[in-house]
């Protein structure tokens, strides 16, 4: 069985974001640059069922700059045995991902595509739904536990209301969420391993798909600074400050 992890450089979950002086979009200049979190589970629990004997090939793919060939480089330390690069400066919106994650996907022949449910810097949550829509494949999304058995999965999925347990078909498209498992730290010696590992560097126009942004950002503006609160000296005081200046009550 092969599975395609899809995986995606953003900015370092522990850096905070500044927005550029003239409001076009987030400052990346200097900026430290990582996995996105929600692949960094993805690709763990690919590994997983290599280790358990369920998958036999895992195959790594990013889109975006040459930059990227790190991000793979640490998903293929982690336990991946290739990865595709799709090269790119542009910005490319989850619907021209998911076009270029299908036609790779029918290429490789993946049975199953694991990928986070969104990602930090766009927050989207998008691009896996409309991968399987695409591929006419069942999905299952927010997972936070997968069990494959007998050409199925059965995904336990965190929703609003607590957790669903479903059962789907393969081949199938899996978006993780943040509990299902605690990714692990490439060793040195797999980090030494991964430079060996190959990369195939592909374009989007190899694969047919137009990646022109249908979204135009207009304007990036930071949240507002939070005023500092005030105390109180009962609940009374409190209740009445609720109800008469804030109007929340």
């Amino acid at each position: 069985m092969k599975v395609l992890v899809p995986v995606k450089r953003v900015i370092d979950y522990n850096v905070k974001a500044r927005v550029k002086a003239d409001g076009s979009g987030v400052d990346l200049a200097n900026v430290k640059m990582s996995m996105n979190p929600f692949d960094e589970i993805s690709v763990e629990q690919a590994v997983r069922m290599k280790e358990a004997g369920t998958a036999t090939e895992i195959v790594i793919v990013s889109i975006g700059p040459a930059a990227a060939q790190e991000t793979i480089r640490t998903a293929l330390a982690m336990g991946g045995d290739r990865g595709i690069l799709v090269k790119t400066d542009q910005t490319v919106e989850p619907l021209a991902v998911a076009k270029i994650l299908k036609i790779i996907t029918e290429q490789e022949g993946a049975d199953i595509v694991i990928l986070g449910k969104q990602a930090i810097d766009d927050d989207s949550n998008q691009t896996g739904q409309m991968l399987a829509a695409l591929l006419g494949r069942s999905q299952a999304t927010f997972a936070s536990e997968v069990k494959i058995e007998g050409g199925k999965a059965e995904v336990t999925r965190e929703v609003d209301g607590g957790l669903q347990t479903i059962r789907v078909n393969l081949p199938t498209v899996i978006t993780v969420d943040l509990r299902l498992n605690e990714p692990r730290y490439a060793s040195l010696p797999n980090i030494m391993k991964a430079r060996k590992k190959p990369i195939d560097e592909k374009t989007p126009e190899d694969y047919g798909v137009d990646i022109t942004p249908r979204l135009k950002v207009l304007k990036t503006t930071e949240p507002p600074v939070r005023t500092a609160g005030v105390k109180v000296e009962s609940v009374q005081e409190l209740v009445a400050k609720l109800r008469n200046e804030a109007g929340v009550i």
